[in-house]
């Protein structure tokens, strides 16, 4: 057969393969009275080239979406009619149907005019961008692309779509469930905690955490152990019963028992976590597995201020479950005793220090990392590591982290126009993220002062993190349209950790700082090169800190990190006054 003839009938097949009229995820959802304003997002991936499709496919994952991939044009229409995807996410350049024809079939096939389709592609070529758009594309990005450059412009379309559709169906009721799994949506089991918490009604709220959920993932693949999830999230529902399970996340549910005794509150994880195991569930033909929890409980009457408190309340209480025999944790309010000398530790005047972070290769930017100092009435100066686990303890650390943005956001105002351009990385604890109204708040003050936000970079510490990944995911999906980034800080490589760099919106990675010391033990430093590479393949940026001499400088710089900071660069001071413009190492 020749090459244009092969060429012909696969477009033919391809053109045929939509004489019956696909149905779109909004279509699919007309008639239904809980369109999915809150379900994950599902995104159908059309590219022939399997390593780049499967990077598209980790980086929406780690965002929390679903990601269906199909690596040929003939298979879209079926995979439209059997997915509903939000959006397509299309190479333009493939074998058998270039993906301006392939959208002008879409296009013309009912109920598919609205359905967002994005192009993915490395072709400069600004005319064929026209075509593209011409064609009935939504949008165009160009490879290489930046995971958080991808997740925000693949959001901000669904998000925009659904909104559409409610608005086109006339619904304005909240959704409750899920119509994927049914079961309770996360936002309205929180709005159902909150409303306990105003009441001050008893109870609990259950944190529900599935065990080695990245090992089971990686064995049996992203659709395997989504289906497996869905049924645990069956089981622990019915164990639940009558109460409303949530899940959260890829691998933690939530469950709110409003009422319930206090007294039965441990006795119920303990059967939710028997029930959950007690029969293993099929994952592969002829393969089956157990699946277990840890929990972590805490009552309702302990008189939580906020959702976000009684949240990371149980959760760090399931982390606490992780290491007991029975996998079950209450939650333990502190002592008057504990609650008075963290308040004591807390109670001093804020003092600011920065350190310069400069880049390897010299660089445009004037970069600092913002240092938490409290001075207190005896003069002693606390460091961060004092008074940070201090003021959690006590609950003030939002009030804490608010006054330190404060002051960054002022510095940033302050030198909006100078030049070099001002960047801050500010550490924020996730306490401090779950509060939707300081997402807010910020966000706000952003406008208000006039600054830019591609000029703050939030810090993250890897350890809460790991904990927290819900909470920080949801923080970053709102800061990110503003321009903010966000840095992974003490990172330590490791199957979780590395898992965070997919998931998380990340522009910055910083190295713990054993990493240091690279240059005296070759182990050390091929673990180094490893998460370099790792990262730059994500498009992330490498720290390397507490660089106190050149041979350290120089092991960093010969690995490939981009960016220095330490006593060798300059110590920790109370001025930006670093000279940038001639810093190149």
């Amino acid at each position: 057969c020749h090459p244009a003839a092969a060429v012909g009938s696969a477009r033919a097949a391809s053109a045929s393969a939509f004489a019956a009229p696909p149905t779109s995820a909004a279509a699919a959802r007309e008639g239904d009275d809980n369109i999915a304003a809150d379900a994950p997002y599902r995104v159908l991936i059309v590219e022939d080239d399997r390593s780049q499709a499967l990077f598209a496919q980790s980086v929406l994952h780690g965002a929390g979406m679903h990601a269906q991939v199909e690596m040929t044009a003939a298979s879209v229409p079926q995979a439209i009619q059997d997915y509903h995807p939000d959006l397509i996410l299309m190479d333009l350049h493939m074998p058998e149907l270039d993906g301006i024809r392939l959208t002008t079939l879409i296009r013309q096939q009912p109920g598919q005019q609205l359905l967002p389709i994005v192009f993915l592609t490395g072709d400069p070529d600004p005319e064929r961008q026209f075509e593209v758009l011409d064609s009935g594309a939504d949008d165009f990005l160009t490879k290489p692309i930046r995971p958080r450059h991808l997740i925000a412009a693949v959001s901000n379309r669904i998000r925009r779509a659904r909104q559409q559709a409610l608005q086109l169906a006339g619904e304005q009721v909240s959704v409750r469930s899920n119509p994927e799994t049914g079961l309770p949506t996360r936002g309205h089991v929180m709005d159902l905690l909150a409303d306990a918490l105003e009441r001050k009604q008893s109870g609990g709220l259950f944190f529900i955490e599935i065990a080695s959920a990245l090992g089971l993932r990686e064995r049996y693949g992203y659709a395997a152990y989504e289906r497996l999830m869905t049924q645990a999230g069956h089981r622990l529902a019915s164990a639940a019963q009558p109460y409303p399970l949530a899940r959260l996340n890829d691998n933690s549910f939530l469950l709110l028992t409003v009422d319930m005794p206090e007294a039965s509150l441990e006795q119920q994880a303990l059967e939710i976590r028997q029930r959950l195991s007690a029969n293993a569930f099929p994952v592969r033909e002829e393969e089956s597995v157990h699946v277990r929890c840890a929990i972590g409980v805490a009552a309702l009457g302990l008189g939580f201020d906020d959702t976000g408190s009684a949240l990371e309340a149980v959760e760090r209480t399931a982390l606490q479950a992780r290491l007991r025999s029975e996998g079950v944790q209450t939650y333990l309010a502190p002592s008057q005793a504990e609650q008075q000398e963290q308040l004591r530790l807390v109670e001093g005047q804020l003092e600011l220090a920065y350190q310069p972070i400069v880049a390897v290769a010299g660089g445009d930017t004037a970069q600092y990392q913002v240092l938490l100092r409290l001075r207190q009435a005896d003069g002693t100066l606390l460091s961060a590591g004092q008074v940070i686990p201090a003021a959690e303890a006590a609950g003030r650390i939002a009030d804490l982290d608010q006054q330190v943005m404060d002051h960054a956001l002022g510095l940033l105002h302050l030198y909006q126009h100078a030049s070099p351009p001002l960047r801050l990385f500010v550490s924020q604890s996730p306490r401090t993220l779950a509060r939707d109204a300081f997402a807010d708040w910020l966000l706000k003050a952003l406008v208000e002062r006039g600054v830019a936000g591609q000029s703050l970079i939030v810090d993250l510490r890897l350890d809460d993190a790991l904990i927290h990944a819900v909470t920080v995911q949801q923080f970053c999906a709102k800061l990110m349209p503003a321009g903010v980034q966000f840095c992974l800080s003490q990172f330590e490589p490791g199957d979780e950790a590395n898992a965070l760099l997919a998931q998380l919106p990340l522009s910055f990675v910083r190295m713990a700082h054993r990493f240091a010391d690279a240059h005296g033990n070759a182990a050390v430093r091929d673990e180094l090169r490893g998460v370099i590479d790792i990262a730059h393949q994500r498009g992330l940026l490498i720290i390397g800190q507490r660089i106190e001499d050149p041979q350290a400088a120089a092991a960093m710089w010969m690995s490939g990190v981009d960016f220095i900071q330490g006593n060798l660069v300059q110590t920790v001071g109370k001025e930006l006054d670093f000279d940038f413009t001639s810093a190149v190492l």
